[in-house]
């Protein structure tokens, strides 16, 4: 008897457990790409324009070079989260 269903609609298989990938999974890796590249396309350049958009967003007023040092760590962190994330998918295209 054969246990091979080849009806079946296959999805992508992950590949670490070889499951198929749900949708939920697929989302939030789609949703990995897309939030630090989106901070980091918006995130401006000067650090008075951070500072009126924290202060206008949550109401509490930061200095000037708190916002130079705000602005430089949130940049390092979308642009390692991209290098981590292509990195991984980088790993998993040359695993199979």
């Amino acid at each position: 008897m054969n246990a091979r269903n080849c009806c079946q609609i296959t999805m992508r298989a992950d590949a670490n457990t070889g499951r198929p990938a749900s949708r939920v999974h697929r989302v939030g890796e789609l949703a990995g790409w897309i939030i630090p590249s989106v901070t980091l396309a918006l995130l401006p350049k000067c650090p008075v324009c951070l500072a009126a958009y924290v202060a206008l967003a949550t109401g509490v007023g930061i200095s000037l070079p708190t916002a130079t040092y705000l602005r430089a760590t949130v940049a390092v962190l979308c642009v390692g989260a991209l290098t981590f994330i292509a990195a991984r998918q980088l790993r998993r295209r040359f695993a199979r």
